[in-house]
């Protein structure tokens, strides 16, 4: 049954999930966190190793949702085959709507292109592509990324702006902002 839940949850975030994998986080997160498949804790720690390895997050995080969320959901799944199996089906899911939509779609835009219409449709889109990526911001600044207590909240915040800074004004890249601020958690923490 959990699989049919899965395959459901992500044709949904394959159809809707416009504007790539940070975008699409909010609509993972309540197709995954909400029914209670994973705790937040692990979602965020998923959202972090799936910016970590090389590939879309949002088949990232398909793939290893689709591989604990068996586990979690009953204690008769917990074995690295059923993991495998979901891991599986939830990486083909949410990448078929893509397939499709790109398939047939793709010729049709690229006839179409300089429609009004089309060109419309795309303009409307940019802007809420922006605000789904500034809410996945939103989202990873909850309580298992910046902690509860006051001194945790304020070097989470501190350590955020910093690297935000940085990115933004330096030329530092962003590998070595990844390792240090691992570094500096390490210690301050």
């Amino acid at each position: 049954m959990i699989y049919l839940k899965l395959i459901w949850s992500y044709l949904k975030i394959g159809f809707f999930g416009f504007g790539g994998g940070y975008a699409m986080l909010a609509l993972i997160e309540n197709e995954i966190v909400t029914p209670g498949w994973i705790s937040e804790q692990t979602f965020t720690d998923i959202v972090a190793i799936s910016q970590m390895t090389p590939g879309p997050i949002g088949i990232n995080s398909a793939t290893y949702i689709g591989y604990v969320a068996p586990m979690m959901s009953s204690p008769a799944l917990n074995s690295p085959f059923w993991g495998i199996l979901g891991s599986i089906i939830c990486t083909l899911v949410v990448v078929l709507p893509s397939f499709v939509l790109v398939r047939y779609a793709g010729h049709y835009i690229m006839r179409h292109r300089n429609s009004v219409a089309l060109k419309g449709i795309f303009s409307g889109l940019r802007p809420v592509v922006v605000g789904l990526i500034a809410s996945a911001a939103l989202l990873l600044m909850n309580k298992a990324n910046f902690g509860t207590a006051t001194a945790d909240v304020v070097k989470s915040v501190i350590l955020c702006a910093s690297a935000l800074c940085l990115s933004l004004f330096t030329k530092i890249h962003p590998i070595l902002l990844i390792v240090a601020a691992g570094v500096i958690g390490l210690l301050i923490f």
